[in-house]
């Protein structure tokens, strides 16, 4: 009798199991997070300039700290701010995940 150890064949060589329990990595998942947020922020600060009736600036004040509608400052501010909410996720996210997913594979 053989075992199965998943319903999906691996086409990557890697057993999916092993594959699952990879620790996620801090360091990557804060840039990419950190990169992700600050490319959106410059996209909706672009439909805000594009499309005046529909800009969401307001709704940035509360989320980021000393941002005004717009300056170069600002949007640099702005740009840093939410590169460090990335990070913050990041940061925050990672280690509980591979806590978790580690004590899990233990049960």
């Amino acid at each position: 009798m053989s075992k199965i150890t998943s319903a999906y064949p691996s086409h990557t060589g890697v057993d999916p199991q092993a594959q699952a329990s990879r620790p996620v990595p801090v360091i990557a998942l804060g840039m990419s997070l950190g990169v992700f947020l600050s490319v959106t922020f410059v996209l909706c600060v672009l439909f805000d300039l594009w499309f005046p009736a529909y800009a969401m600036n307001p709704s940035w004040a509360p989320l980021l700290p000393g941002f005004v509608w717009i300056s170069w400052s600002s949007f640099i501010l702005g740009m840093v701010e939410t590169f460090g909410y990335g990070w913050y996720v990041a940061l925050i996210f990672a280690p509980l995940y591979n806590f978790f997913a580690t004590r899990s594979k233990a049960a």
